[in-house]
């Protein structure tokens, strides 16, 4: 059973930056899995916000529109861990960040049910 635990979230200013932290634990081949970056914001459903390949994709990786610029996503599978480094943070990226792990697909995949194992999530605040 795989477990996901994300940590580094926390209250930044405006143009601030966060790294996110996910480490994954209890899996097999960590470094073929598509892992994702969610977020849900209060009131609202989750969306995607990245994601990247595993090693046979070559660590492909893919984002939403709205961090383009901004997100970057990245892995260690030495470690089993993904990262979302956050720059220029906007008060409209302050949510509830979830990391997620597919052990179908090794692409970069977007859709939630892409992904079979989910972190408990990490609280990020952007204060205006």
């Amino acid at each position: 059973q795989v477990q996901l635990v994300e940590s580094g979230g926390g209250l930044v200013q405006d143009g601030g930056s966060l790294r996110l932290s996910c480490a994954a634990s209890g899996g097999g081949a960590f470094g073929n899995y598509a892992l994702g970056w969610f977020r849900q914001a209060s009131g609202k459903g989750r969306e995607f916000v990245a994601a990247i390949g595993g090693s046979w994709s070559g660590g492909i990786t893919k984002y939403a529109d709205f961090v383009k610029g901004r997100f970057t996503v990245s892995r260690d599978n030495a470690k089993e861990i993904v990262y979302l480094q956050m720059n220029n943070l906007k008060f409209e990226d302050t949510a509830v960040y979830y990391c997620a792990l597919s052990e179908g697909f090794e692409g970069a995949v977007k859709m939630e049910y892409q992904y079979n194992y989910w972190g408990q999530g990490t609280q990020v605040t952007v204060s205006s």
